[in-house]
């Protein structure tokens, strides 16, 4: 063996040993700003009270990070595609844990969701060249599509881990001896784990080639602004109305800078979200359907974490424990995928996906909500009203998340990867926040109705007593969430309707590489 033939071993030897260390760096990075979607949720009744939050605040805690988060992925994928995957992916975790350190000192709501916000910012330029990374990274086949059944489990079981770590936190009241809140903790563990990832990403991940070319900035501002104003009109509609000026105003105003975002990306040499990029049939109804399955799972997160501590009783270590059935089912429902994306449609597997979750949100509409009932009836057993359904979605979103994440990636350009991987993981998270805006404007709605019902009803009856008022309040709020729940099975049926529908890539051909000009869809 020649000289050159034994550093050519050698550096293949070299580069398949830490493709795996890499694989679990980027796994690292990707766990941390998914958990940080839902970590929060548990803590959301002590937050609260801490820094004197308002109900409608409050759901900014989570909504502000996950639009933010969406709305600058597209900006994200293109930085890296333009300056260096490896560069803006440590660039991102640096700045989120400097976000999360802010959120962690936080004295006040306004401190707290300016960190969220610069918190999902950072988590937009790491996600999308973590993602990239992988594709470019790992050869097409078996050990691409392993690499993504990881990935995604990981993007789903975060949200699992998130509200286990997030209830552990939450409970604490104290760390090496100094007093602390809880919820605190849920935003400063962070700190070290971005830190040290942004140190090992330099030993452990090969810089991408860079492509330079001008940036988009008015695609950027125009796009950001309206997804943000579209979101915070159909927030403000649960307690002013649809017909309100202030939600018509943000919504037409959205739509309108949406319509000029359109207009611009066909006109600038180098656009932000080249459209050539949804030319896939199969891609893009990738792109929608993970739109749509995330803003379901994102409001059962929201709200069965806080029924589980308002209606159940459940302590926040608690609450976190009950939702470990998740991460089983995502990670066997993952395993399963990666291993049948080979021999199997993609069509089937993430079909097949799709109505399981949506059996799971059904089933969680009909947790008993009657005003009726006495409050036993209301709290009834985690293992028959909440744990089948639990399982059964995971499981479901764990074969469609590995399966529309090959299927939206493959085929692309090299120097699309970036900005593909931003697309996927902005619907995603936009999805996430849309689907939380539009499903607590009908939870607020059915919550509202209620009320305005049971204070006419007992009209002059006089005072009710402080247990009569919780159990009630209880009872409300159980019917507005199961009604959330209703319409997010909804919305998991069409995302399903169109993966049977347009999905039309064979598993065979995902096992090979080559340029956008291959026909996928």
């Amino acid at each position: 063996m020649t000289t050159t033939d034994a550093l050519s071993v050698e550096q293949s030897t070299g580069q398949h040993r830490h493709l795996g260390w890499a694989l679990v760096l980027i796994c690292i990075a990707q766990l941390m700003v998914v958990l940080d979607s839902t970590i929060a949720n548990i803590a959301l009744p002590f937050i609260q009270k801490d820094l004197d939050f308002s109900a409608s605040t409050l759901t900014w805690v989570v909504t502000g990070y996950s639009l933010t988060f969406g709305g600058l992925l597209l900006l994200g994928g293109r930085l890296g595609d333009l300056f260096g995957r490896r560069t803006v992916f440590m660039i991102g975790l640096v700045v989120f844990a400097i976000a999360s350190l802010v959120g962690g000192l936080a004295q006040d709501e306004v401190m707290l969701l300016i960190s969220r916000g610069f918190q999902g910012a950072a988590a937009a330029l790491a996600a999308p060249s973590a993602l990239a990374l992988i594709t470019t990274t790992f050869p097409a086949g078996p050990q691409r599509s392993r690499a993504f059944a990881v990935y995604a489990a990981m993007s789903g079981v975060g949200a699992a881990v998130g509200l286990l770590l997030g209830g552990w936190l939450t409970g604490l009241s104290s760390i090496f001896g100094l007093d602390v809140d809880g919820w605190r903790l849920t935003f400063l563990i962070n700190v070290p784990i971005g830190i040290a990832a942004a140190l090992l990403a330099p030993i452990l991940l090969a810089e991408s080639e860079r492509h330079p070319a001008d940036l988009d900035v008015p695609g950027a501002i125009t796009g950001t602004g309206g997804l943000l104003a579209i979101v915070y009109g159909l927030t403000r509609a649960g307690s002013h109305g649809w017909t309100g000026g202030s939600t018509l105003g943000f919504l037409i105003g959205g739509i309108v800078l949406l319509g000029i975002f359109a207009f611009v990306e066909t006109r600038v040499q180098h656009p932000l979200l080249p459209f050539r990029i949804f030319a896939s049939q199969t891609r893009a109804s990738s792109f929608v359907a993970m739109m749509l399955l995330p803003a379901a799972m994102f409001a059962m997160f929201y709200y069965l974490s806080q029924y589980v501590q308002l209606v159940k009783g459940f302590s926040p270590l608690h609450t976190g424990v009950a939702f470990l059935p998740f991460c089983v089912g995502m990670v066997a429902a993952a395993t399963i995928a990666s291993s049948l994306i080979d021999r199997m449609s993609p069509r089937i597997l993430a079909g097949v996906g799709t109505l399981i979750a949506a059996v799971a949100l059904f089933g969680f509409s009909r947790i008993p909500h009657d005003t009726s009932l006495p409050i036993q009836a209301v709290q009834g057993g985690y293992w028959s009203h909440l744990f089948p359904y639990i399982f059964a979605m995971s499981f479901g979103m764990g074969l469609t998340f590995v399966t529309v994440t090959l299927t939206a990636v493959h085929h692309l350009r090299a120097e699309d990867s970036g900005i593909g991987s931003g697309v996927l993981n902005t619907m995603q998270q936009v999805g996430g926040a849309l689907g939380l805006a539009i499903l607590s404007t009908v939870a607020t709605h059915v919550m509202t109705s209620d009320t305005d019902k049971i204070t006419a009803a007992t009209a002059g009856q006089g005072q009710p007593s402080a247990h009569m008022l919780a159990t009630v309040q209880q009872q409300i709020f159980a019917h507005g969430a199961t009604t959330a729940f209703l319409v997010g099975s909804i919305m998991a049926l069409v995302g399903s309707a169109i993966i049977w529908l347009f999905l039309n890539v064979k598993h065979t051909e995902l096992a090979t590489d080559g340029p956008e000009g291959v026909h996928v869809g």
